[in-house]
């Protein structure tokens, strides 16, 4: 498979973090968190218990990068999901997202 252009990346990156903004933004009074979208990286900040996940694009690798929960989640592109992928569990960033942030508030998060 030939590696994608840093502009195709940065299309489907920007693309994927503006799509899960707006589902944070929608989900962030309901589960009482704060989501910052800025300089193209996505800050979701929680005060209880306190944390901070960042969401943000790596160009190089072509990959979007997870840091939440103490760990770090890499995220590939995948043609046929659509969508960037998190190659050990198979969820979609947005899985993935509701996934950690669901861990953090102790619940069942949907976005």
């Amino acid at each position: 498979m030939e590696k994608m252009t840093e502009q195709e990346f940065k299309k489907k990156a920007d693309g994927a973090l503006a799509a899960l903004n707006r589902a944070l933004i929608g989900a962030a009074d309901d589960y009482g968190f704060e989501v910052d979208f800025n300089a193209g990286a996505l800050t979701i900040e929680f005060e209880d218990p306190p944390a901070k996940f960042v969401v943000s694009p790596n160009a190089p690798p072509r990959q979007i990068w997870v840091s939440a929960l103490s760990k770090s989640y890499k995220l590939d592109w995948d043609e046929v999901a659509a969508s960037f992928v998190h190659v050990e569990s198979g969820d979609t960033l947005k899985q993935l997202i509701e996934n950690v942030v669901g861990k953090q508030l102790g619940e069942d998060v949907n976005l």
